[in-house]
């Protein structure tokens, strides 16, 4: 895999961070380009070293690759995450690296768009130990490969244009989890970028908002209903555009297949889709699923937070079904993340979980 570093890198400290991480991801099997990063083709990791006063976006020209940004701040902020989120959207980034100095110790932090937040501390004179707990990290991630494409085929029987009882049902559920306040507002996207980025933001991450969670109805063996990218979960009612039916999977395009009436633009499916269908097509027994950025204790959990929308994650979360007692009633922890609860049906999750969610994801 290729990468290359951009950006403010003449400081003492962001110097002595660009040869740490190269070395050791050079040392991991990477390949250094030390050309432009909008010159190599089939760039996949992109470190851009971001100045305070000039907080560059990196417009990559492909999902494939991976923008990491890299900030720093002298200051200790009361909220790491309301300081740093809005660096990693603004700055069009997959994961912002934000180191936070405390004299001669400093905390890494990691910021997902999934909100995740956890750190590496460095401590003076353990430079080796250091950069390999980042990699240890960051190698995973940045491997990872989205599926996030959709393709739609407005071919939907007209007799499911207004959906059909499990749309009715996703759509009753949706209330229920807006009524727990588990699904927070979409981030305000449009308060923190251009129009134009704003368009690029969506085109390469495939995303209708920046809301948090999602969940889904097995239709027949193969397809599935499941709530749209970005949509207000609460108020799903347009078929095409709130709901969607999902037809499967194309390994050959890298894309979801969606079924969508004629006369709908219609929105993309949640970015998480590909895990949804890949625990439907593995798990024959389950017949709902809820996807949540809360928690629960005493769960599984998978080891490394992939991305939304990855094949790794998918298959993560899937391998921890399959293992679980009872598949069809599984709860899965996704580390630094959310849960996935898998169901008979979706009243059987809701039954479930009564009681038991915890809304803080912990951080690790």
């Amino acid at each position: 895999m290729k990468f290359c570093l951009l950006g403010e890198t003449n400081s003492q400290h962001g110097k002595w961070f660009a040869n740490g991480i190269t070395a050791e991801l050079v040392a991991n099997g990477f390949h250094f380009c030390n050309e432009p990063a909008d010159q190599v083709e089939n760039i996949r990791v992109v470190f851009n070293f971001l100045h305070p006063a000039n907080m560059k976006p990196f417009r990559r020209k492909a999902q494939a690759t991976f923008c990491v940004a890299i900030a720093e701040t002298d200051r200790v902020p009361e909220d790491i995450l309301k300081e740093g989120y809005p660096i990693l959207i603004r700055t069009l980034s997959n994961l912002l690296l934000y180191v936070v100095h405390a004299g001669e110790t400093f905390d890494l932090y990691f910021i997902t768009p999934e909100r995740g937040c956890y750190s590496v501390r460095y401590e003076k004179g353990n430079d080796q130990a250091f950069f390999r707990r980042v990699s240890e990290k960051l190698i995973p991630i940045v491997s990872s490969r989205l599926v996030i494409n959709n393709e739609f085929y407005r071919d939907l029987p007209e007799e499911l244009w207004n959906g059909d009882t499990i749309t009715a049902q996703l759509a009753e559920a949706g209330k229920k989890l807006d009524g727990l306040n588990l699904l927070p507002a979409p981030f305000p996207l449009e308060e923190l970028l251009t129009q134009q980025d704003l368009r690029h933001l969506k085109r390469l991450f495939g995303i209708g908002g920046l809301s948090y969670g999602n969940l889904s109805a097995r239709k027949d063996r193969q397809r599935f209903w499941m709530s749209a990218s970005g949509v207000n979960k609460g108020d799903m009612r347009v078929i095409g555009r709130d709901i969607l039916l999902v037809e499967g999977y194309s390994e050959e395009r890298n894309a979801m297949i969606l079924n969508v009436p004629p006369n709908i633009e219609p929105r993309r499916v949640s970015v998480d889709a590909i895990e949804h269908w890949m625990i439907y097509t593995r798990h024959p027994d389950v017949q709902a699923i809820v996807h949540v950025h809360a928690w629960m204790e005493g769960i599984s959990s998978t080891e490394i937070n992939y991305p939304c929308g990855t094949w790794e994650l998918a298959k993560s979360v899937s391998d921890l079904i399959r293992q679980s007692d009872d598949p069809s009633r599984a709860i899965i922890g996704l580390k630094n993340h959310g849960v996935t609860i898998t169901g008979r049906s979706l009243e059987d999750i809701f039954q479930r979980i009564e009681g038991r969610i915890i809304r803080q994801v912990p951080m690790t």
